[in-house]
């Protein structure tokens, strides 16, 4: 049925021009608001326990957007199946990328760190191109084969390594030792075991963290460096890098963790609308 679905409808999708995509994006915040508020009950349950001194009328406009910026995101994801590099690179525009190549060039790899924030798929798609050298991102495998088949070859279609989560140690052991590699983390993901997570304050609730990008980050002496997406315009966007440190063993055990969420946390104050408010980031409880 998946693959059905793909070549009948998602790649034909996928090659309308941006203009007609969009209005199938318009059509589907009609039904997010009205007939189907898909995962509605998560998303304002997130908002309001990030933001409770704020209004109702304003707890629900960062819903409104919330959604408007979803279907967004969600036609421009179908987009991705045929899109051009030279198109992905005009839409997802790098801002201070060069410091990266010098960190590269000179044998010390990058753990790249990101949130489910603006277009985190269109990066997925065009950010190989930033790194003058191997770059991978992990990811959870789909239980649909196909579908994990066609997310892989979508992103990886200009460079990026997909790899997934349980062989992502492996990967590293055999790649970040002998040459100097980008590895791309979202950060904001729930962990599946709450008892071997980093727990801290995030957006005022007790969170618990993944501690594989630190991990990493000290096992291989690699940089940490933060990428802040924002929104242009509609189907624009830019990537800043920003630098944490290229010494990620100087700080205490959950310090790098910190401080990158730290991060993305100041990007979702600013701006909520724009991360991924469906996702269930506080199913967990802190083990006793």
């Amino acid at each position: 049925m998946s693959r059905i679905a793909y070549y009948l409808l998602l790649k034909p999708i996928s090659l309308l021009p941006y203009f007609l995509l969009y209005r199938l994006s318009d059509f589907f915040f009609l039904v997010f608001i009205t007939v189907f508020p898909y995962r509605k009950k998560v998303a304002l349950g997130n908002i309001q326990r990030v933001f409770p001194k704020r209004s109702e009328k304003e707890q629900k406009k960062i819903l409104r957007d919330f959604y408007r910026h979803l279907a967004d995101i969600i036609v421009e994801s179908f987009k991705n199946f045929s899109i051009s590099e030279k198109q992905a690179n005009a839409r997802m525009k790098a801002v201070n990328n060069e410091f990266m190549a010098d960190i590269l060039n000179s044998g010390q790899g990058i753990v790249l760190c990101g949130g489910h924030y603006n277009n985190w798929e269109l990066y997925a798609v065009a950010g190989a191109a930033h790194m003058p050298k191997i770059t991978m991102a992990i990811y959870k495998r789909l239980s649909d084969q196909f579908l994990d088949g066609v997310m892989r070859e979508t992103r990886g279609r200009f460079g990026l390594h997909m790899i997934p989560t349980k062989e992502a140690s492996e990967w590293m052991k055999n790649n970040a030792s002998a040459e100097a590699v980008t590895s791309i983390y979202a950060i904001d993901q729930s962990p599946a075991n709450p008892k071997k997570s980093l727990w801290m304050d995030f957006l005022g609730q007790d969170t618990a963290m993944y501690y594989g990008p630190e991990k990493h980050a000290r096992t291989y002496n690699m940089a940490v460096v933060f990428g802040e997406i924002t929104k242009l315009k509609r189907g624009h966007y830019q990537i800043e890098y920003k630098l944490v440190t290229r010494d990620p063993n100087s700080y205490e055990k959950g310090g790098v963790i910190k401080e990158v969420n730290q991060i993305l946390e100041k990007q979702i104050q600013e701006a909520p609308a724009y991360w991924l408010w469906t996702h269930k980031r506080w199913k967990h409880k802190r083990p006793e």
